[in-house]
């Protein structure tokens, strides 16, 4: 490809006939495209969207404010004309601008960083069109009225997935820097971005799940999830691991530490930098972390019931006899926080004692406000999904991950799609989204118990929740506690969290915000200096107040966790040699459980 003196691009014969032979080898690919997308899995059509007499009631009523104040319609009918025909008269005078050399802003919206955006009169016009009508949705649906609080929250949201999903950097013929980088390479990123395609969809059942990092780039055990130790004990349900001492003597009360069986534990376990398995090594604790299971249809009988007794239980009490100790210090991270405080309940209704202190990572246990997952949660989605999990046994990963991901969809779904099926690029070799990647199945029981008793009806926080023969309750939780949340949380609200902490009946209570995310915030090493966080002792406050008093600390909140732990582990013994004449050590961490790949 060569250049001319006025700026603009030429393209050799030769150059043609590539991208013309390039463009063959795309029909080739059709075929296998075609063939995955045949096999692909069915799932409930529930699941794909709300329910559309949501958009029927926003439409009803849009209809009737309109009858009833026509002007106003007329009005915003005008504004949109006005600005559409502002933005082709720009196109126009830019058409017959000279063009200057001058720094363009750097503009607000990443989507669109590339200087054609501003430059080229057609990608200016398709930018500026595409800008006023997200707009005027937007004014559109805030100006709804006569909907109840959540149907507006759920028709925001979904009106936003629409706006998302139209923007013109999802598609070829507007997308400068697609169409640039196929000339560039004469075709040859259009050919690799239809491979990627074609892949992801034989990946995974003809399911569109984009790959978010180069899965080729690591290997459990090898260059992640490396902190040393042994699988000293396994079930039907978990793994547990008991990771080796790297200092002369430990505290006596051991830790057991429960992640989050919606995906793998190794998140606190990805390299040595940033490892939170590591660091509570090196600070003298003896540490087991529990690796659940991979569930697959088998499990679909499975409930809540059963993380409590053959996990939480179990784990608690094999720690015990190993390290020949009465208590354990217990951490719950996400469900597996909200686990950890049902399990709390039930132990003192029982009078058993076994844990000393909890600590609880980004944990929800009051769900009376459902916060981003507000569109997620009614009726419509929740009994697509009792009959997705009736049909199949469980709730499959991938239609979780998307759930999640479309909370961020421009981050997480369109933005890598453009990347790897537009640009041609190969994922990168990112361990944090290698890891969000290899997500976990969900039981059919526990899934239904959770969505229904949980998150719709809240009954752990207010009437109480039936399980295991006991009305386990959010009050009952009386040991002392630590709860870290984080800022920016779109999963778990530090606000949300912090209501639920609150109505714990533990006298002893210490609250953490961490500056950043769900992930981020929680893993968050001192070494980095990156993320700081906000303390205050007074929870009577309400959220706001509580922010606005509270101070704010540099670095990472794990040294403030390790010196409020330290005063519940007891005293210095000699570190402790993995597992004991009963429990021999089964296999290496990170475990065998770990491997296992969810359906999809």
């Amino acid at each position: 490809m060569t250049t001319s003196d006025e700026g603009t691009s030429a393209l050799s014969p030769e150059h043609i006939e590539h991208l013309q032979e390039n463009m063959e080898k795309v029909e080739e690919l059709t075929k296998r495209l075609v063939d995955a997308m045949a096999n692909k899995t069915p799932h409930n059509s529930a699941l794909d969207g709300p329910n559309q007499e949501l958009f029927a009631r926003a439409a009803t009523a849009y209809w009737s404010k309109s009858l009833q104040d026509p002007t106003h319609l007329l009005q915003q009918q005008i504004e949109y004309w006005g600005k559409s025909v502002l933005n082709f008269a720009e196109a126009q005078q830019a058409l017959t601008a000279v063009t200057t050399d001058e720094p363009q802003q750097k503009p607000k919206d990443r989507r669109f960083s590339n200087p054609l955006w501003e430059n080229n009169p057609y990608f200016h016009f398709i930018k500026q069109q595409y800008l006023t009508n997200a707009d005027a949705i937007s004014k559109a649906v805030d100006e709804v009225e006569d909907l109840d609080a959540k149907d507006k929250r759920r028709l925001q949201y979904f009106s936003q997935q629409i706006v998302d999903l139209m923007a013109p950097t999802n598609f070829l013929a507007t997308n400068p820097d697609a169409l640039e980088k196929a000339v560039e390479t004469e075709g040859k990123s259009l050919v690799q971005g239809l491979e990627n395609l074609v892949a992801d969809l034989e990946a995974n059942d003809g399911a569109l799940v984009v790959r978010l990092a180069d899965e080729k780039a690591f290997e459990l055990g090898r260059n992640i999830a490396t902190t040393p130790g042994d699988v000293v004990y396994r079930n039907k349900m978990m793994e547990l691991i008991q990771y080796k001492p790297v200092t002369d003597t430990v505290h006596d009360t051991p830790i057991v530490l429960f992640p989050p069986w919606i995906n793998k534990f190794y998140i606190l376990d990805l390299k040595a930098q940033n490892s939170m398995i590591k660091w509570i090594t090196e600070q003298g604790y003896t540490l087991f972390v529990v690796s659940w299971i991979n569930p697959d249809v088998s499990y679909a009988d499975v409930g809540m019931e059963d993380y409590i007794q053959d996990g939480f239980l179990t784990a608690i009490e094999k720690a015990k006899e190993i390290c020949r100790v009465k208590q354990v210090n217990a951490v719950g991270y996400c469900i597996a926080g909200t686990t950890l405080s049902l399990t709390l309940s039930l132990l003192k209704q029982r009078g058993d004692k076994s844990i000393k202190s909890a600590t609880f990572f980004t944990a929800l246990t009051d769900f009376s406000e459902q916060g981003e997952f507000t569109p997620f949660l009614q009726d419509d989605f929740i009994d697509g999904i009792e009959e997705e999990v009736k049909e199949i046994g469980i709730l499959r990963s991938w239609i979780m991950a998307r759930t999640f991901s479309y909370l961020r969809s421009n981050d997480l779904i369109y933005g890598p799609a453009i990347r790897s099926y537009m640009m041609g690029e190969t994922p990168p070799a990112f361990d944090l989204l290698y890891w969000n990647g290899d997500g976990a199945n969900l039981p059919a029981k526990m899934a239904t118990q959770y969505l229904r008793g949980l998150c719709q009806s809240n009954r752990f926080a207010e009437d109480g929740f039936e399980l295991m023969g006991h009305t386990l309750k959010l009050s009952d939780v009386d040991v002392p506690l630590m709860a870290i949340t984080c800022e920016t949380d779109h999963i778990a609200a530090w606000k949300d969290c912090y209501r639920g902490v609150q109505k714990m009946g533990s006298r002893s209570k210490t609250f953490i915000v961490s500056e950043s995310g769900h992930i981020a915030g929680i893993v968050n090493p001192p070494s980095k200096n990156k993320y700081g966080h906000y303390t205050n002792d007074d929870l009577k406050l309400d959220n706001a107040d509580w922010m606005e008093g509270a101070t704010y600390n540099q670095g990472s909140w794990w040294p403030r966790w390790e010196a409020w732990l330290k005063k519940r582990s007891g005293k210095q013994v000699p570190a402790r040699e993995i597992g004991d004449s009963a429990y021999d050590p089964i296999c290496p961490a990170p475990g065998t459980y770990v491997d296992l790949k969810a359906s999809r």
